[in-house]
């Protein structure tokens, strides 16, 4: 791939963002109407401006406002912020390293932070008083602390930090922790249940605190990466190449890397194991917008929320009243996509 490539497929336009944020719009609302309990379109529209205006709810809305209030609101929140957050570490992974399989969790940070959470439900760990949930500080600290074994050992093994050494060492660290994830699972066999579920992915029961974290980290990493978005179509035409044009290969590895495992780190520590959703989504965003960076990162955003949206619609309503675990749904209908896509791209070749 050369630069001219980079521009010739550059046709993404500003209609295509209004197109894609209101796409989003409509999902969003919805995810919010349809449940166990189905609202009208008018009754979910007035609900959500009554919660946003503070405006005092009249008496025929009262049940209404308080089921979308105080449940659907800030969970569909979360799967959205959740699913734009993954969707672009995913982007962001599959250009740095040149690998079409590359998500988030090629770096084995998903694995970490899934073990520091596993940890923390299986002894029991508590914080008193605090706004932090013990889950939560454990996923996101092993998330960092993995990231950094990796990166380390990736250094040590190879001073250049070449892309085949981190997803090798990637590849290797996920095995480890996965095998030390189930030897916890066996030993707390009376937390069994909570470690299982939690590892399927869920985000029910989900606060306004919690979209709070998952805004500010998206926010701040989110940008970070956009930011990259020139040094990544630089890796596209090869790291030889973006060294000859000036970029910084390690500082700027490092800094994607850093942001996506933070993002991680703080979305499995919400909600869970939840997969394919940085693999799938940017391929289907790719094949819209093309492969510039710089429309592809911020379409993924809008991209990611609106598969995670509906994958958790599905997961509550096609076995209504019970409800599927967000990961299960998530991976079948990855799966299925992603061979779909796999094959007409080689199919066209």
């Amino acid at each position: 791939m050369s630069i001219r490539d980079l521009r010739t497929n550059d046709r993404f336009v500003v209609f295509d963002y209004v197109v894609l944020a209101l796409i989003m719009f409509l999902v969003f609302v919805a995810c919010i109407a349809i449940g166990s309990v189905n609202i009208s379109f008018t009754d979910t529209i007035k609900a959500i401006w009554h919660a946003i205006t503070q405006i005092a709810v009249p008496e025929e809305l009262e049940f209404v406002y308080s089921i979308i209030v105080s449940v659907r609101l800030p969970r569909v929140i979360c799967v959205a912020l959740s699913g734009a957050a993954l969707s672009i570490c995913g982007g962001a992974m599959q250009g740095l390293l040149k690998n079409p399989l590359a998500d988030g969790s090629t770096l084995g940070v998903s694995s970490g932070a899934a073990l520091g959470a596993v940890i923390a439900i299986a002894i029991g760990l508590y914080i008193p008083n605090s706004p932090v949930t013990a889950t939560m500080l454990m996923a996101m600290l092993f998330a960092f602390l993995s990231m950094l074994f990796i990166l380390s050992l990736s250094y040590k093994m190879d001073y250049s930090l070449s892309t085949n050494t981190i997803i090798l060492i990637g590849v290797i660290f996920s095995m480890f922790a996965s095998s030390i994830l189930a030897l916890i699972t066996s030993f707390a066999s009376h937390k069994l249940r909570e470690i299982t579920f939690w590892t399927m992915g869920s985000l029910s029961g989900s606060s306004y605190y919690n979209a709070l974290i998952l805004f500010v980290a998206l926010a701040i990493c989110g940008s970070v990466i956009i930011m990259h978005s020139s040094e990544l179509n630089a890796f596209a035409i090869g790291e030889d190449n973006a060294r000859h044009i000036g970029v910084n290969i390690k500082k700027t590895r490092l800094t994607i890397m850093i942001m996506v495992s933070i993002l991680i780190g703080v979305c499995v520590s919400i909600g869970g194991s939840i997969g394919f959703v940085g693999l799938v989504t940017p391929h289907i965003i790719r094949m819209i917008v093309g492969p510039n960076h710089k429309k592809l990162l911020p379409a993924s955003l809008f991209g990611g929320a609106i598969f995670l949206m509906l994958a958790d619609l599905i997961a509550r309503t096609i076995i209504s009243p019970l409800e599927l675990r967000l990961g299960i749904v998530t991976s079948f209908v990855g799966a299925i996509v992603f061979v779909i896509i796999f094959y007409r791209t080689r199919k066209a070749k």
